[in-house]
């Protein structure tokens, strides 16, 4: 007879003592285990999150930020695969379920909940947390997709273009703390909270870095690394007022260049939109797909 589940529990967050089974868990993504626990217990001010616990074979994180009160977020579920088969996955959803509706959610999603998340969706490759969450009966509801970057081959080169852009009167530089006033106003009017507090956690957090283009004392673009785990590239985003300068490129290839310089060989750009865009300018190949799901509760 199979050992029975565990009662699920709250617990309060520890990164190091959850790195073992997440390191287990999740496969795709151990190398940076400490990492990704490290950043979904250090969320932005107001949000709520509960993790809860299994003994040693099982953990989930379900959050809620103010946003939209009527969804909550998992953000992460870990089942030790000794463990799988037995009923731990499902208990671990069903309490998250049940905490998401004690938040006030009428909606739980597995899609990652911005600006702090470890991925936009599950990784389909994680087969068994696909069939969990279908057998649950979740509806998924849209796909994501994360492009990679081979950095020891790929073009980094912005000399000429940093030139080309001086001549216009515009300057390119690595933020510091002191720029993070003007940055995050910058943000919040031209785009919103979620990505002036990224762009907080990459000019702040260790291996991370934020590079801006300005001209005047006004920012015009900006692009960020190592916000949410030190492989990723992103978020990147340049004024309305700016477009058509060329600021993406120059700022993709230094943050690129920062990563590579650091170790990194493959540098992941998460959640991504354009394309073509990374495609074209730094020979990124579509790599990881992620399936989004919901449920009312």
């Amino acid at each position: 007879m199979a050992d029975p589940v565990p009662a699920v529990t709250a617990v309060e967050p520890d990164p190091a003592g959850f790195a073992p089974l997440v390191t287990r868990a999740l496969t795709y993504d151990s190398t940076e285990a400490t990492g990704i626990l490290t950043r979904l217990a250090t969320p932005p001010a107001g949000r709520h999150a509960a993790w809860l616990r299994a003994g040693d074979a099982g953990l989930v994180l379900v959050s809620r930020n103010g946003n939209d009160p009527a969804v909550a977020h998992l953000d992460l579920i870990a089942v030790d695969p000794d463990a799988r088969r037995r009923g731990m996955g499902t208990a671990l959803l069903r309490a998250a379920e049940q905490t998401a509706a004690g938040f006030g959610a009428r909606e739980l999603r597995f899609m990652g909940n911005p600006p702090c998340y470890a991925w936009p969706g599950i990784d389909v490759r994680y087969t068994p947390a696909i069939c969990l969450v279908e057998a649950a009966g979740y509806e998924r509801f849209r796909t994501a997709q994360n492009m990679v970057v081979d950095l020891p081959s790929a073009d980094l080169s912005t000399v000429e273009d940093e030139e080309r852009l001086s001549a216009r009167g515009v300057s390119i530089r690595k933020a510091t703390p002191d720029d993070l006033p003007a940055l995050r106003a910058w943000a919040e009017r031209v785009f919103n909270a979620t990505w002036a507090w990224e762009i907080e956690q990459s000019v702040l957090a260790p291996g991370a870095g934020c590079h801006v283009a300005g001209r005047d004392g006004a920012v015009l673009a900006f692009a960020g690394h190592g916000a949410n785990r030190p492989s990723w590239f992103g978020p990147m985003g340049t004024d309305p007022e700016a477009r058509n300068l060329g600021l993406g490129k120059v700022l993709l290839r230094r943050c690129l260049a920062a990563q590579r310089d650091a170790g990194i060989t493959a540098a992941q750009i998460g959640w991504v939109g354009p394309i073509p865009f990374y495609s074209r300018t730094v020979g990124a190949r579509i790599d990881r797909i992620f399936w989004l799901y919901r449920k009312e509760i």
